[in-house]
């Protein structure tokens, strides 16, 4: 058991250790690890973890981490998983606060920053292809992605709202 939990954490620090650009961003790495890397969870059930994740607040790789910690090795793989997964996103914090001052303005650094941001947009059309060619895409899943777009992009919804408004057009349509 103190192979897994050790593993759980490794995994869980190379997630946080890339955690650019937000959640999305982070699901491919999440399914390298779980799945194509380690073999905890299949990719049915990635997929499956992944519709959970999605439905309860907060951060996807924290509940990936929980989900897939306590199923490799119970509360210490919980612990290992998510200790792992923040350790690098916080000292990166840490040390951008202190050094931010002397780097903010550097042109190298903001391109950098500008070659991330891009690329970050790429692997999460990347992952938003692949989960709706996974969840086979019929008129009614189409319905429900175009739903989901024009409340954000035309109507400017917040987030949480379109979760809202979706659950309750799919209770009534599915």
């Amino acid at each position: 058991m103190l192979h897994n939990v050790f593993e759980l954490f490794l995994s869980f620090l190379k997630v946080g250790s890339f955690s650019f650009g937000g959640a999305y961003s982070l699901i491919p790495l999440i399914e390298r690890e779980v799945v194509e890397n380690n073999s905890w969870l299949n990719h049915e059930e990635f997929i499956r973890v992944l519709g959970m994740v999605e439905v309860f607040p907060g951060a996807i790789s924290i509940k990936f981490a929980t989900y897939t910690g306590y199923k490799v090795a119970g509360v210490f793989g919980v612990l290992a998983a998510n200790l792992g997964n923040v350790i690098a996103p916080a000292a990166l914090i840490l040390a951008a606060i202190f050094f931010s001052s002397h780097f903010e303005k550097n042109a190298m650094v903001q391109k950098a920053f500008t070659g991330v941001k891009f690329s970050i947009i790429g692997m999460i059309a990347a992952i938003m292809y692949k989960y709706a060619v996974k969840n086979s895409l019929d008129l009614t899943s189409v319905a429900f992605l175009l739903l989901g777009v024009v409340l954000i992009i035309l109507f400017n919804l917040h987030p949480a709202y379109v979760v809202l408004i979706s659950a309750a057009a799919a209770l009534i349509v599915l």
